[in-house]
């Protein structure tokens, strides 16, 4: 049985059916608003980036800013959880994403592209908070119905597959002489909105949360917790690099503004919609071999990039790339949930979601480089050797745990 299985039977925290099912529909709304802050921050990010930088080598900085500013504040984040609770974490994270929008939106007026990137790596502050939210639902509840509610969670995230673009397409000429300062404006006015549900949350409060539990390391060096991390972050790291990629290169090759915001928003969709039962797949099949199907989509969703740059391409290639992340990441985050107790929970999670994202960081750094000194198909073809030795990591932790 999974180590924190073992715990939480025997906690006392288990909450209410009234209080998980209240926190299940608040955190997968919020998810729905506050998700529309990265989508956003994606969809204008290297257009706003090649309009403001004073190179053209620049024009995926301020989404590669975004990345920094999630890998610098989950272990922040995390300790604010920890010390404070959950809902001071999630209304530090929503006064973040409001900031994200007035200073994106002051700095498209004045052309302050140092401004854009401050506001990015705010925007990244707040993804890495509503991160939380799917580990969050998790808390007070029976083992068996984790998986589950993990993944209704990361379901809201289809509502903000549809906000975050067409927030996007209805404002971005709303303001006609500075495009898109009406959609940072909106963004800030969502980000309101998802903090004042997010209020009402509750969460269960372990007594050794502040003290107990094994040191990090022995628990960083679980075969589980090692395949569990660079799942995730190959799941992450890919989705991030083709994503900051995709719409400069659409733009690249002659496609229009529209066209780019419909792929996201059905990229985004598609991030999210298998959500509905990828917790009862998880439960079914185990997360390893969802981790596995998800890699394998993701290494389909390059080779459909590869085939052409016609604008089907990108859309069938982000819509592939978003399902692929949805199994790939969620498998890896309820192998997560196997690898700690309640007291450690925090700790482990905040550690595997920095590991995740200050990896990711390299790979946006890099996407836009290598997008205008090499070209797309370039940044196709690298996005592989991540996901190789992510399949490398699954299929050594299961036969670590074949041997066990």
């Amino acid at each position: 049985m999974p180590i924190e299985s073992q715990s939480i039977i025997s906690d006392s925290s288990i909450l209410s059916p009234n209080v998980s099912r209240s926190n299940l529909w608040r955190l997968a709304l919020a998810q729905a608003l506050a998700g529309a802050n990265s989508v956003v921050v994606f969809a204008t990010g290297a257009i706003v980036g090649s309009m403001l930088a004073p190179t053209p080598l620049l024009a995926t900085l301020p989404i590669s800013i975004f990345v920094v500013g999630m890998a610098a504040c989950v272990l922040p984040a995390g300790e604010l959880a920890r010390k404070y609770g959950r809902r001071v974490a999630f209304i530090a994270g929503s006064v973040a994403g409001v900031l994200t929008g007035l200073l994106a939106m002051v700095a498209v007026f004045y052309e302050w592209f140092w401004m854009f990137c401050i506001s990015t790596f705010l925007g990244g502050a707040y993804a890495a908070v509503v991160l939380s939210f799917r580990f969050a639902v998790t808390d007070g509840l029976p083992p068996e119905k984790r998986p589950q509610a993990l993944s209704l969670v990361m379901a809201g995230g289809i509502v903000a597959g549809v906000i975050g673009p067409q927030l996007v397409t209805q404002t971005m000429y709303l303001w006609s002489e500075t495009m898109y300062a009406a959609t940072f404006l909106a963004q800030a006015i969502v980000a309101v909105i998802s903090g004042i549900i997010l209020f009402g949350v509750q969460s269960p409060i372990v007594k050794e949360q502040l003290s107990g539990g094994r040191p990090l390391t022995d628990i960083a060096l679980q075969p589980r917790f090692i395949s569990a991390v660079v799942c995730g972050s190959a799941s992450y790291m890919i989705m991030n690099f083709l994503m900051t990629s995709a719409p400069l290169a659409m733009h690249m090759h002659g496609h229009s503004h529209e066209s780019s915001n419909l792929g996201i928003q059905w990229h985004v969709i598609a991030m999210y919609a298998p959500s509905f039962f990828t917790g009862k797949l998880i439960a079914r099949f185990g997360a390893v071999r969802i981790s596995a199907i998800g890699i394998i989509l993701t290494g389909l969703s390059a080779a459909v990039g590869l085939f052409g740059e016609d604008v089907y391409h990108f859309w069938w290639l982000l819509i592939l790339l978003g399902i692929g992340w949805n199994f790939g990441f969620l498998g890896a985050s309820a192998l997560v949930l196997d690898c700690h107790k309640p007291e450690e929970k925090n700790r482990v999670q905040s550690l595997n979601d920095f590991i995740i994202f200050g990896l990711m960081a390299i790979g946006s750094f890099s996407s836009g480089g290598l997008l205008n000194a090499y070209g797309w198909e370039i940044v196709l073809w690298v996005s592989f050797v991540p996901l190789v030795l992510a399949a490398a990591a699954l299929v050594a932790a299961k036969v670590v745990r074949l041997k066990a």
